[in-house]
């Protein structure tokens, strides 16, 4: 028989595909990793939340300070427009003059001017800026007590008069470039202490990654029994590794079974398929006439057919083991699928002058594969039949409890003992009682595979100990969604 199973093809080592393409150029080993890219974003986010609260510090001292000369200036200003409409240009020529020589800091600017910018009235300025004539309030340099220095100004609009009230910024704008300096180092120490620490996140996420890394290393080296060291914090890596390590226990346990069927079916199917080749050669070379010949040929045909039914019972097993038909799952009642299976086997029963008795109630709901149920149910009612003598009963059972279903099917044969209890899962597997009997070893490994697909277990124990012939009792247990 030809095998077209597909090979399994391993890809190359990285470092084989790397010398078999040197045309391309890998990017940096740097800005592949992934706890380069977290440690980046952690450096930006730091970053970018100390910077935003240094601005917000900025503005909160150099605003207040520009909002605290704008507030001066304006109540000047309107102190000055007040005492024009009381007593005209010689009272707030007066009070320019008062505010001047009371002025210790020798901060405040005025100047008053006739309509026409050519007599100055009063102030500590000489000249009317330009800048006033375009906006109310700006910033110039103005010359003061013989410097130059910047000023906030706001021009006042009076009837016949030229007014311009301000501050000298000399020592705010020192102040104001004192705290720049201070922000743009502040936000310097930021950015370097944003790096430090995505240097540190970075090396600690390689640290807890390390031990995922040799053991992904030591299994793509062949060591299968290589597992993640667990750091004792029980933290998200610890439970990483804890998964990791289930999954390669449970690929350990299928590699191990995969051996196991492997031999088994060398082993097992290795004397059917020499049995069919030498009677069909037998027929060839020996065969007397055309009845002989068609005879050989049919036994060498039953022959085949027994090894596909073998063939595609560990289909089904391994289907089931590996979950692919949870997608069926679904709603269904489970009493109509026990009823089928019991119509299905009692003409085999009646046949072997046996009794086959059904205790079922009205219904039972459960969600799974109702063909896969049918069949499981079926291989346990065909080994009931198979080992019950002539005259006994073969029972099949279903109840609810209170951690799911349970079906039970019992017979009046010879049991199995114990150590054949434990093994009789395993494929291919055939007690002592059971060599004589026709099978190939696989009906309860379809069970219990089927049991697992649906997170229960088969359970098999005497059906009434104690006596010569206990029979046996399997339970399919099903716990509930």
């Amino acid at each position: 028989m030809p095998d077209n199973t597909p090979l399994l093809r391993v890809p190359p080592p990285l470092t084989a595909r790397r010398r078999a393409e040197p045309g391309k150029l890998a990017p940096p080993r740097l800005l592949k990793s992934a706890g380069f890219r977290f440690a980046v974003l952690f450096a930006a986010m730091f970053a970018s939340a100390a910077i935003a609260l240094v601005a917000v510090l900025w503005w909160a001292t150099a605003g207040a300070l520009d909002r605290q000369t704008d507030v001066a200036i304006r109540a000047d200003a309107v102190a000055l427009s007040e005492r024009w409409r009381e007593a005209g240009q010689n009272a707030v020529a007066e009070s320019i003059e008062e505010r001047l020589a009371v002025d210790v800091g020798n901060e405040a600017i005025y100047l008053l001017m006739d309509a026409s910018g050519s007599l100055r009235l009063a102030g500590n300025i000489d000249r009317w800026p330009p800048e006033a004539a375009e906006r109310a309030w700006f910033r110039t340099v103005v010359r003061h007590d013989g410097f130059e220095v910047e000023a906030r100004l706001h021009r006042v609009d009076l009837p016949g008069l030229r007014l311009l009230v301000g501050r000298d910024e000399t020592e705010r704008e020192m102040l104001r470039r004192l705290l720049t300096e201070g922000v743009i180092w502040a936000s310097g120490a930021v950015i370097l202490f944003a790096l430090l620490g995505a240097w540190l996140l970075r090396s600690v996420l390689q640290a807890r990654l390390r031990p995922a890394f040799r053991t992904a290393a030591a299994i793509g080296g062949g060591d299968l029994g290589s597992r993640v060291a667990l750091s004792g914090r029980e933290d998200e890596f610890d439970r990483l590794a804890q998964t990791m390590n289930a999954m390669l226990d449970h690929i350990g346990t299928l590699m191990v079974g995969v051996r196991g069927v492997s031999d088994a079916i060398a082993h097992d199917l290795r004397t059917p398929i020499a049995r069919a080749r030498a009677k069909l050669e037998e027929a060839v070379g020996a065969a007397r006439d055309e009845v002989a010949l068609r005879a050989a040929i049919e036994e060498g045909i039953a022959d085949l057919d027994n090894i596909s039914r073998i063939f595609r019972a560990l289909l089904r097993i391994a289907e089931a083991e590996a979950g692919a038909r949870r997608a069926a799952f679904a709603p269904f009642d489970l009493v109509p699928v026990l009823r089928d299976a019991a119509e299905l086997y009692e003409a085999s029963a009646e046949a072997r002058e046996q009794r086959l008795e059904v205790d079922l109630p009205q219904q039972l709901a459960m969600v799974g594969d109702r063909d896969l149920v049918l069949q499981a149910v079926a291989n346990l009612l065909d080994n009931a039949i198979k080992f019950t003598p002539p005259g006994g009963s073969v029972r099949l059972a279903a109840r609810r409890t209170a951690s799911g279903l349970v079906i039970a099917v019992s017979d009046d044969g010879p049991g199995l003992s114990p150590e054949d209890r434990a093994q009789a899962g395993e494929r291919f597997f055939r007690a002592d009682k059971a060599r004589a009997t026709p099978g190939s070893g696989l009906g309860l490994s379809l069970v219990v595979a089927v049991a697992h697909l649906h997170g229960g277990d088969l359970q098999l124990d005497d059906a009434r100990a104690g006596e010569a012939m206990p029979g046996l009792r399997a339970e399919l247990r099903i716990p509930l969604p």
